[in-house]
């Protein structure tokens, strides 16, 4: 039998490890607290001064879609106010004509669908008690009449959550001119912003401060131009649908469709179930099943096509991580919260991953020091060393 001479193992004490192993655990505990506590005081001081951070963060919204337009203004030599001028007034024009248009009808029919769609939970509170399935009344009476109630102050606790939000301080047409203004602003200045930036950083931190925010902006920027062609396209399908159906409320349930597109999952089954609901009870079962197949037809054509194909990876977010950053931000901050929920998390989803990028960068990949025992003993691929002869071929 061959020789071979192995080196002893190291002796170490079980209380050592045990020990080294508390102690790891301790530091990152410790580093969890101090982030925990230091989110929290951001938190804090967010929620403090709302009501200055949501006119910008709306701004900021708003100039993702007009900077592109501003931006071909200005290489093609047009001034930088001129051009950022220009598109403010078609912005504003475009948004007042169709207020104009939509308004009377969805101001005037909100309060019907409420109503259909209350009246369509009746109906299919009924249709489960008196159907095939034989539900009784106390198995869904609770469920029903929380969802009626909430329907019911639906249109009004939307609006009275936006105009809380926006009017605690000041008044509703302040904040307007205010979140205009700031729009102005930024389409006009704002390629200014990362190169005064980067300077301000010095030049270890300028490149990596410019960069990030670049990406940062570039994904909000795709995901509101996205999500707005996305919700229009659901809301004028769904909404010839309807049309052709026959249901009377189809332009404000289309509307209603366009703008929860923009509060990604729950928005869209909530407009949706509200359509099924109404169809249900101005036509007939029939008709609110051809609704809930359309409805059912424009999400998987939105989840499994538009979304993908138009965001490309400039998200790259669970659709769990989506809901939850939704419920998240309703929760802390009423519909606000909830509609800029996705682009904060796509915002820090793009940080993390050029903190990512960076730290692979600063990652040595080569292969680790051989270690005499584990390439003896755990070498894949090799009999252990102190395998039998049988198992190393060897002879005895």
């Amino acid at each position: 039998m061959s020789d071979r001479t192995t080196s002893p193992r190291p002796v170490k004490d079980r209380a050592v490890v045990i020990d080294q192993g508390f102690a790891v655990l301790q530091r990152w505990a410790l580093r969890a607290v101090l982030i925990s506590a230091a989110a929290f005081i951001i938190g804090w001081a967010v929620g403090r001064t709302w009501m200055v951070w949501f006119p910008v963060a709306l701004a900021l919204v708003i100039s993702t879609v007009l900077a592109p337009p501003v931006t071909w203004l200005r290489r093609h030599g047009v001034p930088a106010p001129l051009a950022a001028g220009a598109v403010m007034v078609g912005f504003i024009g475009i948004i007042s004509t169709t207020v104009a248009v939509l308004a009377p009808q969805v101001a005037g029919q909100a309060p019907d669908i409420a109503d259909k769609a209350v009246s369509g939970l009746s109906e299919v509170r009924d249709w489960l008690r008196d159907g095939p399935f034989g539900v009784t009344d106390g198995q869904i009476t609770n469920a029903i009449s929380a969802v009626q109630e909430q329907i019911q102050t639906s249109a009004s606790a939307i609006s009275a959550g936006i105009f809380s939000t926006i009017g605690v301080a000041t008044n509703v047409v302040l904040n307007l001119v205010v979140i205009l203004i700031l729009t102005f602003l930024f389409i006009k200045d704002g390629h200014k912003f990362l190169p005064w930036l980067g300077a301000l950083a010095g030049r270890r931190a300028g490149h990596h401060t410019v960069d990030v925010l670049a990406r940062v902006w570039e994904t909000l920027g795709g995901f509101i131009r996205t999500q707005t062609l996305v919700s229009f396209i659901d809301a004028l399908i769904i909404g010839i649908g309807l049309l052709i159906v026959g249901v009377p409320l189809w332009v404000p349930l289309a509307v209603l469709t366009f703008f929860g597109g923009f509060i990604p999952i729950i928005g869209a089954f909530v407009s949706g179930a509200v359509a099924v609901l109404v169809t249900l009870v101005t036509n007939s079962p029939k008709d609110a099943l051809i609704v809930l197949l359309i409805v059912f037809a424009v999400q998987q054509l939105e989840g499994n096509i538009l979304s993908p194909w138009l965001q490309g990876k400039s998200m790259n977010l669970h659709a769990a991580v989506v809901l939850l950053s939704v419920l998240a931000g309703g929760s802390l901050f009423g519909i606000t919260g909830a509609f800029l929920a996705v682009p904060v998390v796509a915002t820090v989803a793009t940080v993390l991953r050029y903190l990512n990028e960076q730290i692979d960068e600063n990652v040595d990949f080569a292969a680790p020091p051989e270690d005499s025992e584990v390439s003896e003993r755990h070498r894949p691929g090799e009999p252990a060393a102190d395998a039998g002869p049988a198992v190393r071929g060897e002879q005895a």
